[in-house]
């Protein structure tokens, strides 16, 4: 993994988390990998691990389960739709718009 200087490493593991649950290569009901595994494979501290996963528990994505790990909770792909689905519409179309309106584009381009 390639680490973006602009944004903290925890935050990075919490969305390559969230996109690894959305792309189906982590499924509902399935073990995610362990803090140790994570810190270990980046050479990060397991402290940073650790809070990206408790964003994620406490966002009802993951669910640890007694003696066993972290697990992926049912209904966590759709959750996480829905919540890129209003950040794109609230946050990134509206400078979509803009940036259209700027170039001067119409949609026949666009539909090209």
């Amino acid at each position: 993994m390639n680490w973006n200087d602009n944004e903290p490493i925890y935050i990075q593991i919490k969305t390559q988390i969230s996109s690894s649950i959305i792309e189906g290569s982590l499924l509902e009901n399935e073990p995610i990998p362990s803090i140790r595994q994570v810190a270990a494979d980046y050479n990060i501290n397991p402290l940073t691990v650790a809070k990206a996963y408790g964003i994620l528990a406490d966002d009802g994505i993951v669910e640890k389960r007694r003696g066993l790990g972290m697990f992926v909770c049912t209904g966590a792909k759709s959750q996480l739709l829905k919540d890129q689905r209003i950040l794109f519409i609230e946050q990134e179309w509206p400078e979509i718009i803009k940036k259209i309106k700027r170039l001067g584009l119409c949609m026949s381009e666009l539909a090209e």
